[in-house]
C-alpha cells in the first residue's frame, strides 16, 4: 500500500477532521534537509510553522545529530527513579544558570505534562505548608497551557475542548490585555482595566488557589496576543501582594522566539514555577522541564513518613538522549549569537509587516521576536470560510503546500511563527508566500 494511502486509512490527525483529510492529496513527509521538509515523492516544503514552533536550526543539524547518537551508543535509556544519569545532570545545571530565580528542574516530556507538574508542584506545596484548601487556580483567558486534562483546564478554549469540560477541573478566569478592536480605549487603559479585574478576582479568590499561571510574552495559541510592556511584572506583584504562586509557561516563548532566552527575565517577572519545552531541544526530540525555586524544592523536604515527595513521574523523565540533544542545542545558541541573529531577523519582520499592514483585510496586527499575527476580517467580521466553505485554515495550509511552503493559521489568526535560525533567504520567501496568500483572500472578499 503507498504510504499516503496508508496513511490516510490508519494514521487520526490531531486537530485535524479527517472526512476532509481523506479527500486531499495529502503529503507524508519522509526526510528533512536545512530549513526544508521533503515527501514521498521528493517534493520539498519550507518548514514554516517550525514543526509546531519547536524547530531551531533546521532538520539533520551535524553537531545535534552527533550527540544524540553518541548517547545513542552509550546510554539509551535510564530511569530518574532512584537513580540519575549524566546528561539530565548536566542539562539541569545549565538550565539553573540560565533561568534566575530556579533553584531545582523536574523532567517530563511535552508542555502539557510540564504544566501538569506545574499544578501538583503548586497543589502540594501549600498542602505540604499546611494550607490544603489552597487547591484552586487562576489563569487568562486566551490562555493555552496544553491538552492534558489539567491543561486543558487551565487554558480553557471553547472551541478546542468544549466536549471534555465535564472531565475538567474549575478554574478562575481572569481577562486577558486584549480587544480585537481597541479603538474604544487605549492599550494602557485596557491594561490597567485587565490589572484592576485580576487583583478582584485575586482578592476574592485568591484564600483557596494554589497559583496564578500565565503563558510568559505572549499568548500565542490562543491567538498570538502579546503583552504590553510591564503587565507581566504588574501580574508578578499582584501574586506577591496577595500571597499566590506565579507559574509562567514558556513551553512556546522561552529560548528566543520572542527575542529573549529566559522571557520571564525580559518581563521583569519573578515566577515560582517556569515551563519550558519545545525549542529546549531545537525540536529534535520531546523534552520538557519544570523549574520551581528553592522555597518551592524545600516544601518537598523531608522524611518519606510525612509523605512529602512530589508524587508525580514518567517513564521517561530526563531521557538521555533528549537531554543531550538540548545540550548540544543550547551550545550551539551560545556559539552562533543566535539572540542576535533573531533579533536581526525580527527587525527584517517588522519592515516586511508593513506590506502585510496595508491590505484591507488584515487588522490588529502585532508582532514581537520571531512572532507575528494579525486578523483576517472583512468590513469588521471574522473570515473563516472562503466562499466554497472551505475553513479559511486548510485553505491557507493547502495554498501554502502548492507553491512550497507548509503554514497553518489559527483559524481566522495568521501567524508567522518561523524556525528561530531560519536564514533572511527563507524568511523572506514565506512571507512572500503569505503575501500571496493574502492577495488571494482579498480577492475571494471582494
Amino acid at each position: 500500500m503507498q504510504l499516503a494511502e496508508a496513511d490516510k486509512r490508519y494514521v487520526w490527525h490531531p486537530y485535524t477532521q479527517m472526512k476532509d483529510w481523506k479527500k486531499w492529496d495529502n503529503r507524508v513527509i519522509v526526510g528533512g534537509r536545512g530549513f526544508y521538509l521533503i515527501d514521498n515523492a521528493g517534493r520539498m516544503y519550507l518548514d514554516g510553522i517550525a514543526s509546531m514552533w519547536s524547530n531551531v536550526w533546521g532538520h539533520g543539524r551535524r553537531e545535534i545529530v552527533c550527540e544524540m547518537s553518541e548517547q545513542l551508543r552509550t546510554l539509551q535509556h535510564s530511569t530518574l527513579f532512584g537513580l540519575a544519569n549524566a546528561p539530565s545532570v548536566s542539562l539541569a545545571e545549565r538550565l539553573i544558570k540560565l533561568s534566575k530565580g530556579m533553584q531545582s528542574v523536574f523532567y517530563s516530556d511535552n508542555g502539557s505534562t510540564a504544566v501538569e507538574v506545574a499544578m501538583k508542584m503548586a497543589v502540594q506545596y501549600w498542602c505540604n505548608k499546611g494550607k490544603p484548601k489552597k487547591k484552586s487556580f487562576i489563569a487568562l483567558e486566551h490562555g493555552y497551557h496544553g491538552d492534558t486534562l489539567g491543561a486543558m483546564s487551565l487554558g480553557y478554549i471553547s472551541k478546542f475542548f468544549r466536549a471534555y469540560k465535564p472531565l475538567l477541573t474549575k478554574v478562575y478566569r481572569a481577562p486577558s490585555p486584549w480587544e480585537k478592536n481597541t479603538s474604544t480605549r487605549s492599550k494602557d487603559t485596557l491594561v490597567n482595566s485587565c490589572l484592576e479585574q485580576t487583583e478582584r478576582i485575586i482578592a476574592k479568590c485568591g484564600s483557596g488557589c494554589a497559583a496564578l499561571i500565565m503563558e510568559s510574552g505572549a499568548q500565542i495559541a490562543g491567538g498570538g496576543i502579546i503583552y504590553e510592556i510591564g503587565y507581566q511584572r504588574k501580574i508578578s506583584e499582584l501574586c506577591k501582594k496577595h500571597n499566590l504562586l506565579l507559574i509562567v509557561d514558556e513551553v512556546a516563548t522561552g529560548f528566543g522566539r520572542l527575542g529573549n532566552m529566559i522571557e520571564y527575565l525580559a518581563q521583569g517577572s519573578t515566577p515560582d514555577i517556569v515551563c519550558f519545552g519545545k525549542a529546549l531541544t531545537a525540536g529534535y526530540s520531546p523534552l520538557a522541564v519544570t523549574l520551581s525555586t528553592a522555597d518551592i524544592y524545600n516544601a518537598f523536604l523531608g522524611k518519606y513518613s510525612e509523605s512529602k515527595q512530589l508524587y508525580h513521574g514518567h517513564t521517561f523523565t530526563g531521557h538521555p538522549i533528549a537531554c543531550a540533544a538540548a545540550l548540544a542545542n543550547l551550545d550551539l545558541y551560545r556559539r552562533h549569537n543566535l539572540l542576535q541573529k533573531i533579533r536581526e531577523n525580527s527587525r527584517y519582520l517588522e519592515r516586511r509587516l508593513k506590506e502585510f499592514s496595508r491590505s484591507p483585510v488584515v487588522s490588529s496586527l502585532r508582532h514581537k521576536g520571531l512572532l507575528a499575527a494579525f486578523e483576517l476580517q472583512n468590513k469588521m467580521k471574522p473570515i473563516n470560510y472562503m466562499q466554497n466553505k472551505e475553513p479559511i485554515q486548510y485553505f491557507i495550509m493547502r495554498e501554502s503546500i502548492k507553491m512550497g511552503v507548509f503554514l497553518r493559521s489559527l483559524a481566522n489568526t495568521m501567524i508567522v511563527i518561523p524556525p528561530l535560525a531560519i536564514p533572511r533567504r527563507d524568511l523572506r520567501r514565506l512571507l512572500d508566500v503569505q503575501l500571496h496568500l493574502l492577495r488571494k483572500i482579498e480577492q475571494e472578499a471582494k
